[in-house]
């Protein structure tokens, strides 16, 4: 029987599904949230994360863009068991984690690609809320070169700016790739439902070699985002890109869009952690100003 003392977001998860946590496992992973694997009296396992003092909204939010890339049918994401923000926490389904297999890539860029073709309805959140520890404005744009621009890179930058992540140098060259933003974008495409932080952690791999997509950022955005973050720090095969690409084409260039879509995940970095973060901010936008 689990002795950990009771907790508000455990009292409420037992009242929720009229069944008692009888065990709760750290699990490890995550650099912002306290998950636990929680063991119910009806012999149900299931994922519970919670954080002393989040952000407003931060587990329903996350909870809203679990629920829009479910919406589709068309990739692997865990069901939503409950939430609150008050107290705060999320609990989903458990994903028994395995070894990738042969076909493990390249289902998940197949998958990744039917689930961007779906249309989404707008450039940012139905809802307007931020998402992640940075709170990431999400209003509504008429297009992706305007979401990109002015809810991504122009406050990332101000904000990397006077916490001295980056120097006014390469903060003028910002300024300068915004002005030009409309070029740089690519082919103009409707919105795609984006994972929003697609790095290698947050795809797992369940014990028969399934990919599932947790921990979003969603919002609607251009597909070539994802991709540019599953590049960014490793863990997805060529397999995957070649599949998606097989699936739905991408449009010409988007190699070389790659470190422009990565800009704003890096100056998040250089925010959090800086480092090497900085100087990999000024490579990115040298390749376009």
């Amino acid at each position: 029987m689990n002795q950990e003392p009771a907790s508000p977001w455990k009292q409420e998860i037992e009242t929720r599904l009229r069944r008692t946590i009888v065990r709760l496992s750290p699990v490890g992973g995550g650099d912002f949230a306290s998950s636990f694997k929680a063991q119910l009296d009806d012999g149900r396992t299931i994922f519970v994360k919670t954080h002393q003092n989040p952000p407003p909204g931060f587990f329903t939010t996350e909870a809203a863009g679990l629920g829009w890339l479910r919406s589709t049918g068309t990739v692997l994401v865990p069901e939503v068991i409950a939430v609150s923000d008050t107290p705060p926490f999320l609990a989903l389904e458990w994903i028994e984690p395995g070894p990738a297999n042969d076909r493990t890539d390249d289902e998940f860029g197949r998958s990744l690609a039917q689930h961007h073709s779906v249309p989404f309805e707008v450039f940012g959140r139905p809802d307007q809320r931020t998402t992640s520890s940075q709170a990431m404005d999400n209003r509504v744009t008429a297009t992706w070169a305007e979401f990109y621009a002015e809810r991504r890179i122009v406050p990332l930058t101000a904000k990397a700016v006077n916490l001295g992540a980056i120097d006014s140098t390469t903060a003028s060259k910002l300024d300068v790739l915004v002005s030009k933003i409309d070029d740089l974008v690519g082919p103009v495409e409707p919105p795609s439902c984006l994972h929003g932080d697609l790095w290698a952690g947050n795809r797992m791999v369940d014990a028969e070699g399934q990919s599932w997509m947790v921990d979003p950022a969603a919002f609607g955005g251009h597909r070539e985002f994802d991709l540019a973050l599953m590049k960014l720090f490793g863990g997805f095969s060529q397999r995957s890109f070649d599949a998606y690409h097989e699936q739905c084409r991408l449009a010409d260039g988007w190699r070389e869009r790659i470190p422009f879509h990565q800009l704003a995940t890096l100056l998040v970095h250089a925010i959090k952690f800086g480092g090497g973060y900085a100087s990999a901010v000024e490579r990115s936008v040298a390749g376009y100003v």
